[in-house]
């Protein structure tokens, strides 16, 4: 059966952006483990180059096969398909007026549907806005020469092409990605020779036929070829176990004027570049503060000269932090302002003080979280999709890791979520 309900106007020319609200997961598998989100994703797509605006696709990726895909327009079922044999996917081509808010849902075996998809934004021209360059949890230590590295460029649209950049110059590294929206550079680990191994991604959309974003913050490889002398690392205070809460200064001391040091943290994850500092002398001290259970690991330090040839040293001996109690209380806050629209989406951010942990979004008075979200940084967005009456209500949120401590945090305090017109 399919049921169309398009209306039958020109084709407008636009330029198209498309505002992807899709949270990412980089967590470990047992984290991943713990649900499975059935809920499809939808990403656009021009099939010319040289228009843009005309024939665009939204494809609709289910997670398990199905004969039934529905598009949805702010709200308003668009499409309805049942397929003579099942699929992953299906393909909606726009025609007419394309102005809108679009969403998907694929079928389930018992003859429901999915919660609907991410929101895809079909708007007039806009700036792409740059995307986010991160250092692989596996590759981000510290790194030998020849060592393997992998970095991973995130942009906020769908279907577009990747740069890898080291200052001006374009690196033609090997990429890979199964997702619309990222890609992963994979390089070794070369010891600088004329400045420090700072790298920057940027995207295009269309191949070729629009601008560049801009480029992505920098994100730095720490490498060191350790022909240098360790340094000494002192915590202060000298308690292997201090009080939650406490300000603990951990102080890397080493034999040579004007090194760049980074602080090492060490767990069941591997050796990670936790902090690093410009040249300071012959030491640097990191800071520590509010320590929680979270901060509970093992810590190094490296030093690197910046000039080159850009020696680094043998780490220092581990300094042991265990920390015992609850992790901070995190705070939850609306990114928006006043009552929602119905029928857009809600993002609140979690915004926890601790990195790696999986945020969790809830109903006040419910046990089940709403939404769940692996983050490396600490704080993460999660979203309320198509926001109707049903929604209206106070949430809160917390987070928990179950690697290499495992612990959850108190629930944040609750916020209020008005929908407009109810």
């Amino acid at each position: 059966m399919l049921t169309t309900a398009r209306a039958s106007v020109t084709m407008i020319a636009l330029l198209v952006s498309f505002l992807l609200l899709w949270g990412f997961t980089l967590g470990p598998v047992a984290e991943a483990a713990v649900f499975f989100d059935t809920r499809p994703s939808l990403s656009a797509k021009s099939e010319s180059q040289l228009e843009p605006w005309t024939n665009i696709t939204l494809t609709c990726k289910a997670q398990l096969v199905t004969m039934d895909f529905e598009l949805l327009k702010d709200g308003t079922s668009q499409e309805l398909v049942h397929l003579h044999s099942p699929t992953i996917k299906h393909q909606f081509l726009l025609t007419g007026d394309i102005w809108g808010l679009y969403r998907c849902r694929s079928g389930l075996s018992n003859d429901g549907w999915t919660e609907l998809s991410n929101l895809v934004e079909v708007t007039g021209p806009t700036a792409p806005p740059p995307p986010a360059l991160n250092v692989d949890r596996e590759s981000a230590g510290i790194l030998r020469p020849g060592d393997k590295a992998t970095l991973v460029c995130v942009a906020p649209l769908s279907g577009v092409e990747f740069q890898l950049r080291q200052g001006e110059k374009e690196l033609p590294v090997p990429r890979s990605s199964s997702n619309p929206d990222r890609t992963y550079f994979h390089l070794e680990a070369l010891a600088p020779r004329d400045s420090r191994p700072y790298y920057t991604c940027r995207y295009r959309l269309w191949n070729q036929q629009s601008a560049w974003s801009e480029d992505s913050k920098p994100a730095e490889l720490i490498v060191s070829n350790e022909q240098l002398p360790a340094p000494e690392l002192l915590a202060q205070p000298a308690s292997r176990s201090p009080e939650p809460g406490a300000l603990v200064r951990l102080r890397c001391l080493g034999p040579l004027v004007g090194m760049r040091f980074a602080l090492v943290r060490e767990d069941a994850g591997g050796r990670r570049v936790h902090r690093v500092l410009s040249p300071a002398g012959t030491e640097a001290t990191f800071e520590l503060r509010n320590v929680s259970v979270a901060d509970s690991a093992n810590y190094s330090c490296v030093y690197v000269d910046p000039e080159p040839p850009f020696s680094g040293s043998v780490p220092s001996a581990s300094v042991e932090l265990q920390v015992e109690g609850p992790p901070p209380r995190p705070r939850l806050r609306a990114l928006w302002s006043g009552a929602v629209t119905p029928g857009r989406d809600a993002v609140l951010r979690c915004e926890g003080l601790v990195p790696d942990v999986t945020f969790e979004l809830l109903r006040v008075g419910d046990t089940k979280p709403l939404e769940r979200l692996h983050a490396i940084h600490p704080s993460a967005d999660l979203t309320l999709t198509y926001v109707g009456p049903q929604h209206a209500g106070n949430y809160s949120c917390r987070y928990r890791s179950w690697w290499p401590n495992r612990f959850e945090s108190e629930l944040s305090d609750p916020v209020q979520l008005l929908v407009a017109g109810h």
